[in-house]
């Protein structure tokens, strides 16, 4: 249920000045959404703008005095239920307005309110128990009681640094995390916030899920309205923001549009109250170590700065679960002073042979063809121990796959058998070149 304190700050305001942003802001938008719509009603306006009625019916009360507006329709409900259309004046203003910024969407919020509320929240977020960490790695086959090293991570929210050889499932676990952080207590955001006069958009499509009509209901115990909450925020699922090598330094600063006008958040101040994935850590575009500069500060002191064009600097929350996931050597990527500010490591080495034969079992469930002894016990004499092979635990998966994928071909059932099994692992491992007798990695 929403607390009394996150109520308060989400308090619908009535008046224009309550919004506590600068009035030219929201001037702009109605300007815009009339020049692009050529006539809009104040609820239409209202409904796009996420604010109170009554404050669009003063704003467009000044507008007609001003003649910059005039009413084209005039319902039975006074003021309230006018249409207005821009006047030549009024036009002139909506060519400045988009002189300005293009955006047009709900009237932005201020760092500081927007500050408040994201800390009111991180601070009362669900508890994940033991039950639920297993049942979300319930689909993996990981050592007893492995759950015991993520879920204390994931209840602290801070930090998690995953490390090991590649095929062993990190960035699976990363991610069922994520849908455990995602599945648990929404979280309110707004759709754009301001600061020196400019707007920065937040909310992304691709990683903010907003909360249904119906769940926002259950989650409230009654209608949004009844509660008087300001529109400008919108209840979402936590957000799970997830990258691997693309990642630039450009993704990490406040991004410039040059069309629109306005500012994109960068990766962090999205991921806010949820979870970041850094996958395949120490293979991005930038080196690890201008990654870990850029937030050795952020991660001690849970606040990150960006700097606008104008060069005014804004700090804004650093809260969300970071969790590094790599196949390289920690020892090789970091130092020990960025080591110390992840809560926790945490190894997901290979298999034993005992999980490996769990694996291959389940596997061969997944795909629906018999299990047979002789050929595991084949698998793991010939391509394993004679061949001193690491286990991953990605390789039952694929070579059960590429078995059945040969049997389709010579359109027989799928089956296991010593020949079949030889015929995927001599497709499926890469164990030498010859010309120079290198030995590579394991695929």
């Amino acid at each position: 249920m929403i607390t009394n304190e996150l109520e308060q700050l989400l308090r619908q305001p009535t008046e224009p000045e309550e919004l506590g942003i600068s009035l030219r802001i929201v001037n702009d938008i109605i300007f815009r959404i009339l020049f692009n719509e050529g006539d809009a009603s104040v609820a239409r306006l209202a409904d796009v703008m996420g604010i109170h009625a009554r404050i669009v019916d003063q704003i467009l009360s000044r507008f007609k005095q001003e003649h910059l507006v005039e009413v084209t329709r005039a319902g039975s409900l006074g003021s309230l239920s006018f249409t207005y259309t821009l006047t030549d004046a009024g036009t002139k203003r909506a060519r400045d307005a988009f002189e300005r910024s293009q955006y047009i969407g709900r009237v932005p919020v201020t760092v500081d309110h927007y500050t408040q509320a994201i800390l009111a929240q991180v601070q009362t977020h669900t508890r994940v128990t033991p039950t639920q960490v297993k049942n979300a790695l319930g689909h993996l086959i990981l050592p007893d009681n492995f759950h015991r090293k993520i879920g204390p991570a994931a209840n602290a929210g801070t930090s998690l640094f995953l490390y090991g050889p590649p095929g062993n499932g990190k960035t699976t676990i990363a991610e069922a995390l994520g849908g455990l952080l995602a599945a648990g207590d929404p979280i309110w955001l707004p759709d754009a916030l301001t600061a020196g006069g400019q707007i920065i958009r937040i909310i992304d499509p691709l990683i903010h899920v907003p909360i249904t009509e119906e769940d926002l209901s259950t989650y409230l115990g009654m209608g949004a309205d009844k509660l008087k909450l300001d529109r400008r925020w919108r209840l979402f699922q936590r957000p799970v923001v997830m990258v691997g090598g693309e990642l630039t330094m450009d993704s990490l600063d406040l991004r410039f549009e040059p069309i629109a006008k306005i500012y994109e958040a960068p990766l962090q101040l999205k991921a806010n109250g949820g979870m970041f994935l850094i996958d395949d850590f120490g293979r991005q575009q930038i080196s690890p170590q201008a990654l870990l500069n850029r937030w050795i500060v952020p991660l001690e002191s849970k606040v990150d700065f960006l700097r606008l064009q104008s060069g005014q600097t804004i700090d804004v929350p650093f809260r969300q679960f970071i969790v590094f996931s790599t196949n390289l050597d920690p020892g090789d990527l970091v130092d020990g002073a960025f080591l110390r500010r992840i809560q926790m490591k945490v190894e997901v080495g290979g298999p034993d042979e005992r999980l490996f034969y769990q694996i291959f079992v389940a596997s061969c469930k997944t795909f629906n063809i018999p299990f047979d002894k002789t050929s595991f016990l084949h698998l793991l004499q010939k391509w394993y121990r004679e061949s001193d092979r690491v286990m991953q635990a990605v390789h039952p998966r694929d070579i059960v796959r590429t078995v059945v994928s040969i049997c389709d071909y010579e359109s027989i059932p799928a089956k296991l058998s010593p020949n079949l099994i030889d015929e995927a692992c001599d497709s499926y491992f890469v164990d030498a070149v010859k010309d120079t007798g290198k030995t590579l990695a394991n695929l």
